[in-house]
């Protein structure tokens, strides 16, 4: 059973020293109860206080890490069933299969795809990170050949999978320094797997036909140990109803057997149906999705719709307030426009000033991340504040004309603006499609 806060109290050292960023030692425990905080934030706990409150410092998900230093993802650490009631930490991992039995222009084609699944969303670069090695072919020596050119050639976060044990370990001294996942541990070879993995401190795979199968297994492998563990679910028969099951066993029933990380991996020849899937599995919990070929147009929505689920509700996507220039290199005879520093509105905006063919400048107005008319309503995009961004980045020494072009929702701002600027101030139109057109003939 959890502790409760004043559980977790009892075993802290009560200094109220604050070096753990909480005024007091209760505080600390509460949050810690409440999974708000870490207790390795508590530089002063004895070590047999740690032992104790070990429960109630971890998420009900166990976080591991895959990957290098400089290359890796975090998995799982998870705290809640829907992203309303706080948010989700980890984002999902993307990956590809690869097999041994590719020939070299099937390998060469698919490696130069898999490299170029990189894309660019709302200013923030997204890529496919996993390269699901599989040792198809029984053979050691192809499984460490295509092991040593993915290495050599990409930049993939590496799972390695195969039932040849010596094939594996010979893969993981390619890869000794990448922190890779291994699989798959099943009730054949637990007792190998988990000491291979121990050996070479990779993240080990477990799968079975149904999830007391799978607790079974976790349970013999915490027992040694060992708990650098991620769940397969390919073989479980039902995969959404079971990554459901596996998150509110976890979340709900404090059921530490499952409250790991969880992959699937993806077959078929039907692309839309691969696509459909791998949008179940990563709105349902899945914190790994592999898919079987790397087609930059079928990871396109996954990316989407990973970065949505991911990022912070509470906290919108913002860029940098500051004068942009857009389109070229403006003149100081250039038009001069404004926005807020939501990051929709801008890559909403900046093409349209592209599109218009009239180097602008482009002034974002911090109004703590939101949408032109919201931060209207709520008195974050107001006369005060662009005046106020006009004069931090000096836009009086940067043109020449006294223009200003604010957006269509906000032509109500006009008159205070011009009051408080002394500049002409001139109202865009409301949706940013209209911006070509606008400066095309009004500014003109």
């Amino acid at each position: 059973m959890a502790l409760t806060g004043l559980d977790i109290y009892k075993l802290l050292p009560k200094t109220n020293c604050k070096k753990c960023g909480f005024p007091t030692c209760l505080a600390f425990a509460m949050a810690l109860a409440n999974k708000k905080t870490s207790l390795d934030k508590c530089p002063d706990i004895s070590e047999e206080s740690k032992v104790a409150l070990e429960s109630a410092s971890e998420p009900p998900i166990r976080t591991i890490t895959i990957g290098a230093e400089d290359n890796k993802i975090e998995l799982g650490g998870e705290t809640v069933l829907y992203r309303h009631e706080k948010t989700f930490v980890h984002p999902c991992g993307l990956g590809v299969c690869f097999s041994d039995n590719l020939s070299t222009n099937e390998l060469n084609n698919k490696i130069n795809n898999f490299n170029n699944l990189t894309f660019e969303r709302v200013g923030k670069k997204e890529r496919v990170e996993l390269i699901l090695v599989k040792n198809d072919s029984g053979d050691s020596s192809k499984f460490v050949n295509i092991i040593t050119e993915l290495k050599n050639r990409t930049k993939a976060i590496f799972i390695l999978e195969s039932k040849n044990l010596s094939a594996l370990e010979e893969g993981l001294k390619i890869l000794k320094d990448n922190h890779c996942a291994i699989g798959y541990a099943d009730s054949s070879n637990i007792d190998q797997m988990t000491n291979l993995a121990k050996t070479y401190n990779a993240v080990l795979i477990v799968t079975g036909d149904n999830l007391d199968d799978i607790a079974k297994l976790v349970q013999k492998i915490v027992s040694s140990g060992y708990r650098e563990i991620m769940i397969d679910l390919t073989r479980t028969g039902n995969i959404l109803e079971n990554l459901i099951q596996v998150r509110r066993l976890a979340l709900k029933k404090s059921y530490r057997l499952l409250g790991y990380p969880t992959m699937v991996s993806i077959t078929g020849d039907d692309d839309y149906d691969l696509i459909s899937m791998s949008i179940t599995y990563i709105e349902k919990y899945a914190s790994v999705v592999i898919l079987p070929e790397p087609i930059n147009w079928q990871f396109l929505p996954l990316v989407t719709l990973r970065q949505n689920i991911y990022t912070d509700p509470q906290k919108p996507v913002t860029v940098e307030p500051k004068l942009y220039t857009i389109g070229g290199q403006p003149t100081d005879k250039s038009p001069l426009l404004v926005t807020t520093n939501f990051s929709l509105t801008f890559y909403t905006v900046e093409p349209e000033i592209i599109n218009s063919k009239m180097p602008s400048w482009l002034l974002v107005v911090d109004s703590d991340g939101l949408s032109v008319l919201t931060a209207w309503a709520a008195e974050k995009f107001t006369p005060e504040r662009i005046f106020d961004a006009m004069k931090k980045c000096n836009v009086e020494s940067t043109v020449s004309h006294r223009k200003l072009i604010i957006p269509g929702y906000v032509a109500v701002m006009s008159g205070k603006l011009n009051d408080l600027t002394g500049w002409e101030v001139l109202v865009g139109p409301r949706e940013a499609s209209g911006i070509p057109k606008f400066l095309k003939t009004i500014w003109q």
